[in-house]
Parts: structure tokens; sequence; C-alpha cells
């Protein structure tokens, strides 16, 4: 494997609208990231994944974009953002932003010359098809509920969209909006970011031609994710974006990729890959169900167990994955992988090591290094996020009162995840001065950045030790290019893994509250992480207190 700068780097993606209000409207801005800088070094971040920040009516949180070449004046300026990845580099730190180029907004000036004259130029930006009577073009449903076709205003025709009505799908079997996507990445580039997180990229090929699949709830239409198996020729795309864009820059890539196939994999991310690196979502995924999030399996201790070693397995030494506990379109990791009301200090050190110390990229989502938890809705009229508030009309379909539809969806709700930045325990958790956007977790007042920062004991401190574990030059070729084995696969609970490579380090976590006893094959040596004062041993058997983790050289 060809070494790269972005191999042995850490990575803490930003929510803009959630992370620091500099100005007191209640939205975070590009000012308040600025002015964390400093606190995102202490932490030991090399890489800042910015969520999007581009000029957005904010239908779906700025994932769907009106300019692709100017700031939300919500976020800041572009001299702010300038401001960034100077003060970035003078800390040796990367700016990644957000590239969202399955779809745009439908106040995109694009579109809005598509609207005005559909079978010019712009029309074949977009995936447009006659209106036949109430007869839609195919039964594919969006993933935010209902058909993927809408109206074009003003016109006979109607357009695809895949997410929101306002995300109107580009079309990237037209050469002229492809060209439009590489000069704009460019143009980011030029202005010295280190690269892109790329989103809902498999989206991009469509199953040419259009036909309807077998419906899978009442409504008559299907998943959508039907269609993009049959998809064939994504590579094409996403080897001339490559060659076009990122290679010419050495920029870092990473890749929002789902249902990619086995076969597929050195294409991704080998030697010559589309993408240097890309997200593993065997965890987040776990338990989906066809019907929506209230018919979710609940995943276990073995479960993650099992997801996290046969992504390491599928990937072997193929290239690198990006892990993740939590980012913004998932609950708070803490409260999803960690079985319920066992959510304390202990066992959030424990997922983070065990997390930690997987083969690949980490990658921190703002709040995981302090341990933040899901949010409690007593109402939906809490909720800001179009995608619960579809599930929770699918479940309130399916029959579930209104308070067990709430239950179900508040699990998985991207809320939990976009409530803003607790930093202290003053008013609003120190967020903003203003009144915040979407309403602060009520238990900021124990979980801050303010009590943790200075506490050795702190979730955040530990997550300071991982990475600087990661970073040793003792241990770090190990960390990064060694390789992984799992052990004791089968103990119920346990999960526990080899890192080898010029030296052998063993992460053991105790995936449970009750003790539990193992016998090392060898003495160790060290113990290089533990998220307790003591390690419980006898001979080569030690005995783990509940939900302890520990990282020793063998």
């Amino acid at each position: 494997m060809i070494k790269k700068w972005w191999h042995d780097k850490v990575a803490y993606q930003i929510y803009p609208k959630s992370f620091c209000d500099s100005n007191g409207d209640g939205i975070g801005d590009i000012r308040g990231i600025i002015s964390k800088l400093d606190y995102l070094q202490d932490l030991g971040v090399d890489i800042i994944w910015l969520s999007p920040c581009y000029s957005s009516p904010l239908a779906d949180q700025g994932y769907d974009i009106s300019d692709y070449y100017n700031i939300d004046p919500r976020f800041g300026t572009m001299e702010d953002m300038e401001h960034l990845i100077k003060e970035a580099k003078k800390r040796n730190m990367y700016i990644l932003m957000d590239l969202v180029v399955n779809h745009c907004s439908d106040e995109h000036e694009w579109f809005k010359k598509a609207c005005e004259d559909p079978d010019g130029k712009y029309g074949k930006f977009f995936y447009l098809r006659d209106k036949d009577g109430d007869k839609l073009p195919t039964n594919w449903r969006s993933c935010f509920g209902g058909p993927v076709w809408e109206d074009l205003p003003g016109t006979n025709k109607q357009y695809l969209h895949i997410f929101h009505k306002k995300q109107p799908d580009l079309n990237w079997e037209n050469p002229e909006l492809r060209e439009e996507v590489y000069k704009n990445i460019n143009w980011w580039l030029d202005k010295g970011l280190g690269g892109f997180r790329i989103d809902a990229i498999i989206n991009i090929k469509k199953a040419l031609p259009f036909r309807d699949y077998t419906p899978d709830r009442e409504d008559g239409l299907c998943n959508i994710g039907e269609m993009l198996k049959d998809a064939k020729g994504i590579g094409e795309f996403l080897g001339e974006m490559r060659d076009r864009t990122f290679k010419k820059y050495d920029a870092f890539s990473v890749g929002e990729v789902f249902n990619e196939k086995p076969e597929e994999i050195p294409d991704f991310i080998g030697e010559n890959g589309y993408f240097s690196s890309m997200f593993d979502f065997n965890e987040a995924s776990f338990g989906q169900s066809i019907k929506g999030c209230y018919d979710a399996k609940q995943i276990t201790p073995d479960d993650y167990k099992n997801c996290c070693f046969e992504a390491q397995k599928k990937i072997g030494n193929i290239g690198f994955l990006s892990n993740i506990i939590e980012n913004h379109d998932e609950p708070r990791g803490v409260s999803h992988y960690i079985p319920q009301g066992d959510c304390c200090p202990e066992s959030k050190k424990m997922l983070a090591a065990l997390n930690f110390m997987l083969r690949g990229i980490p990658f921190i989502y703002q709040g995981q290094e302090l341990g933040m938890e899901n949010i409690e809705f007593t109402s939906i009229e809490q909720v800001d996020d179009i995608s619960t508030l579809d599930e929770y009309q699918v479940a309130l379909n399916a029959g579930l009162s209104p308070e067990d539809a709430l239950k179900a969806v508040a699990k998985f709700s991207r809320d939990n995840a976009r409530t803003p930045m607790q930093w202290s325990d003053t008013l609003h958790a120190g967020f903003t001065t203003g009144t915040p956007w979407l309403n602060v977790n009520p238990n900021y007042t124990r979980i801050n950045a303010a009590a943790q920062q200075n506490d050795p004991d702190s979730v955040r401190s530990f997550y300071k030790k991982l990475i600087a574990l990661r970073k040793n030059p003792d241990y770090k070729e190990t960390i990064v290019y060694g390789s992984l084995e799992p052990v004791w696969r089968e103990q119920h609970n346990l999960m526990a893994y080899y890192r080898t490579g010029d030296k052998t380090l063993l992460v053991i976590g105790n995936y449970q509250r009750e003790y539990q006893k193992i016998t090392l094959p060898t003495p160790y040596k060290k113990i290089l992480i533990n998220n307790y004062a003591d390690l419980a041993e006898e001979n080569n058997a030690i005995t783990l207190h509940g939900y302890q983790v520990v990282i020793l050289e063998m």
C-alpha cells in the first residue's frame, strides 16, 4: 500500500448549525468554528469535516444546495470560510467540505432555468418525464416518503427526487452536468481545502431504462434501494471524477457508500480507488427494516462486535475504512450501542476504544468526545428532522399509537445528533447567547466540555489518550497499518482483537455490566490504555470490571 498523508490522521465532523454560535442568532456559524479550533487541536484532531454551509433554503438542513460557490449568510461569508481554512492550516489541520452532487436545491439557478425551458440545456441537467395523467413514471419511494416524482412548475412534466421534493436529482448521464461538478470541486480545492466527504454518491447512477419494481408497502411504492441495486456502471462516473479532481490535488475523499458489492471494494478504495476511504455503515445499518424504523431490531453487544469484524474482514488490507460511532444522520452512538440503562463514563470509554482501535481512519462527531446522549422527546412537535417526521407517520399508518410511534422514532431520530454542542453548564450549554434553533439536551449541566476538559478521568480525556496513542511513534505503525485479528469471538458480550505490526497490541472490552474473566495466551508487557484505575489479574488470568476496556502491549 502506498502511504498517504491522511492514513494516520484523526477526523472530526462538525455540524455547523449546532456547533458554536458567535453572533447570538441561535444558529452555529463559521466564526464560531474558528473560535473552537484550539479546542480541537488540543484534542488531537487533524481533519475537520464540515456538514454543508453553502447557500441553501435548508429544506434538508443544507443538503439542498442553491449555490455551490457561496456560503449561506446564516453561517457567515466566503471571507469567513477562507479565514477558517487559513487558521486550520496554521494548526496543521485540514478542512473538508461536504460534496452534495446527487441533487441540488429546487432554488438553484439550474433548476429555475429548467422550469423556464424544460427542453433546453438545463432541462437536461435533471431527470424530467412527460406527465401521463395520474400515472407516475415509476413506483419508486423517496427516502423521505411518497413518490420520487413531482410536477415541474409551469410545465407538463415531472422531475425525479430521491430525497426531498426540494432536492431534484442531477442527471449524471449528461457530460455537461459533470463538467460543472468538476469545475466546482476544483474551484474549492484551489482555495486550499484538504478534500471532501461525498454525500449519497451511490445514488448518482440510476438503473436505465426506468421501470417499476414490486411494491413493498400499501402505498404501492417500492424502496429506492431496489432500483439502485440494478444500476450498473457507476465506476465510469466516479473514476472520471477522481481523475479530474481529487487525484490532481492529492486531496482526501471519503465516500458515503452503501450497498457496495464485495468485488467493487478495490475499485472504491484500493490503490487507485475512486475515494481515499469510505465509511463503515455496517453497525449503523444493522437491524433496519423495510417497513420503517418502528420495526427496526435493536443491536446487541454481540451484533456490534460481529458487524465491526465483518466490515474489517471484508476490507482486509485493500484500503482504509473511515470508522464512525455516530454522525449527523444517526442517533447518538452511546445511546444506540450501549444497552439501555448502562450509559456511564466507563461504558462510553469502552465503546470509544473498541471503535478507535479498529483499522482505518477514526471519525469523531461533535460531542461524541464528551459522551453526548440522545435527547428525550415528549412530543412530535419538538422534532425538526424531515426524516423522523416521515417515519412517525409511517409508524402511525402501521397502527402504532402516537405515544408508541414517538417512542419508536425517537430512538433513531437524526435530531439526537443535531442538538447544540454542549460547551458548558451555562445558559443554552454555552452554544449561543440567543435562542437555539433546536432544543439543547437538558443533561448539558452534567455533560459538557468545560467540566471535562481538565478532568483526567473524563470521557474527553480518554479520547485524548486514544488519539495520543495512535500518534505515538512507538505504536503508530501498528495502529495505522497493522493487521486486525479477532480473538475470543464466540465469548458472549466480549469484544477483543489483536492489532499486529512491528508491535502486537491486544484490545479487550467487557461489553456488559457484570464481571468477565479471560485467560491471556501470554503475559502482557504493558497496559497502554485502561478505563479503570486497576486491572484484576492472577497469573495470566484477568477479571474485567463491567464495561472495562484495556489495550495491552503483548
